[in-house]
């Protein structure tokens, strides 16, 4: 396999579609290991078949972190570009999805590093210019950036695991998956990452679930 083409835009819910719509491509009968063991010996329509069945995921779990659905599309690609380059090194005996998020996982962070260097936009400036319904945007944002302001604050692997598990829904076992520790492990960095995320934004109430 010398090419790789991505049919992106056919794997994908239409961008009119409410992101609610975006689930995973009904299921082929061929498991994973079954398609990649083909994808790896040259199978393009394993590939294609992978696809269909990951990329809406892949780009469900972007689109929520970046609320960019231009950047979640190029980010979608740019795993399966990567999944593409190292698909002699993946272990057949593995889990996909998986290994899948977290290429993707690291992307997002690549970008939210790039994107620390660049400049904030000043949110008061904008209020006093903006009508009601602008304000009630722009404080929805700002409760955002400080939730994310807030994950910041927590060390890298906590964070790691409140993004996939409260924000991606993934349960402990997956998330242990992804981030490559013990399902324990997992479970004592979230309980505390939550307790500090509570801590810092003064609202017990929140991130317990």
């Amino acid at each position: 396999m010398t090419s790789l083409a991505l049919p992106l835009d056919a794997a994908l819910p239409s961008r009119a579609r409410s992101r609610s719509a975006i689930v995973a491509a009904p299921m082929g009968e061929r498991t994973d290991e079954e398609l990649m063991r083909a994808y790896v010996g040259g199978d393009e329509a394993a590939f294609r078949e992978l696809f269909a069945r990951y990329a809406p995921i892949v780009y469900g779990m972007t689109r929520r972190h970046l609320k960019d659905e231009e950047l979640a599309r190029e980010i979608t690609q740019q795993t399966f570009f990567k999944l593409h380059g190292a698909r002699n090194d993946f272990r057949l005996d593995s889990k996909l999805r998986p290994w899948l998020l977290t290429i993707a996982m690291n992307l997002v962070r690549e970008h939210w590093r790039k994107k620390k260097r660049r400049k904030h936009v000043d949110l008061d400036v904008e209020r006093q210019q903006a009508p009601q319904a602008e304000r009630s945007r722009l404080e929805l944002a700002e409760r955002a950036l400080h939730v994310r302001a807030a994950l910041e604050k927590l060390p890298p692997t906590q964070r790691e695991v409140i993004e996939l598990h409260w924000f991606e829904g993934l349960p402990f076992a997956e998330v242990a998956q992804v981030v490559g520790a013990s399902l324990s492990a997992v479970k004592v960095r979230a309980h505390r990452g939550y307790k500090q995320l509570r801590e810092i934004l003064g609202n017990p109430a929140e991130g317990a679930g």
